[in-house]
């Protein structure tokens, strides 16, 4: 019975010596097969930057760890199965949650820019009156056709609520026709014109009716417009001797006024200095857009 039990036991601690060399050979084979499928994961381009553990038991291979795609993850699985010995794979390995890209910014494009409206030129219309004061005296005995005449403007003129042309304002004319009356016939004749004004530093031409006046025989005196139908303009100038600005109030826009001139002998055609003459636009005259 002695004999039976000494057996047994041997036989027991024979098994367990036989497990264990068994055991012993595989760990060898088992740390052989991890170092070469790590040594292959570095080496590839698309793993080596996986951080993946490679554990194997009993040539059973077994992938932890993280991937960064899931293209990465099935390398990782492929190069594992390729290795030779190995009993399996079991591939646990997560790939990393891509990152969100952001967005590139819109570019704010900015609203184009409203444009002002550009600002209109002032036209003063024809038919225009400009009442102006004479700066030397004219006569129709001492002028010369032709002779160029200074002036200032009497009064302002405006086009839709804005001033267009100032009070003083340099305005030029020209003495159109010149002749002296004869002691015993023959008509004196003064026939007069504006040709430009001075705003704003600039000159502008311009085109008014000319201002004729006329005395004939003993005194007999006519006054009329030309060159710009009945309302070329109207002659409000003082008569000889009736003192500068004699006879202001003349009917603007009237058929007929006159310049002055005197009723009897042989006296010619006088304008004082300072004598109001109003003339009519016969054209438009375009100003620049006035500063806001």
């Amino acid at each position: 019975m002695r004999n039976l039990c000494t057996s047994a036991i041997s036989v027991l601690i024979l098994g367990a010596l036989m497990g264990l060399s068994v055991a012993c050979s595989h760990r060898p084979k088992d740390d052989a097969i991890a170092k070469d499928i790590q040594n292959k994961l570095a080496a590839d381009s698309e793993t080596k930057d996986a951080q993946v553990n490679v554990a194997v038991k009993d040539a059973k291979v077994t992938l932890s760890g993280k991937v960064s795609t899931p293209a990465a993850q099935k390398k990782v699985e492929q190069i594992a199965r390729e290795e030779p010995e190995i009993a399996g794979v079991d591939d646990q390995t997560t790939t990393e949650p891509e990152a969100a890209v952001p967005a590139p910014p819109v570019a704010s494009v900015p609203p184009p820019p409203v444009e002002k409206p550009k600002p209109k030129p002032l036209v003063v219309p024809a038919g225009t009156v400009l009442t102006v004061r004479t700066g030397q005296p004219l006569s129709s005995k001492s002028s010369q056709t032709g002779q160029a005449f200074l002036a200032t403007l009497a009064q302002p003129v405006s086009v839709n609520g804005r001033s267009a042309l100032t009070t003083g304002s340099t305005v030029s004319g020209t003495v159109v026709t010149a002749k002296a009356k004869g002691k015993v016939k023959g008509e004196g004749q003064l026939d007069l014109s504006l040709t430009s004004i001075s705003v704003g530093g600039h000159t502008y031409q311009i085109q008014t009716g000319v201002l004729s006046s006329t005395v004939k025989g003993k005194g007999k005196r006519t006054a009329g417009t030309t060159g710009g139908g009945a309302a070329g303009g109207a002659l409000i100038g003082g008569i000889a001797g009736g003192g500068a600005g004699a006879a202001i109030g003349a009917g603007v826009g009237a058929a007929a006024g006159f310049i002055g001139g005197t009723l009897t002998g042989n006296k010619q055609i006088e304008v004082p200095a300072e004598s109001a003459l109003s003339f009519t636009l016969t054209h438009p005259l375009t100003l620049p857009p006035p500063a806001d």
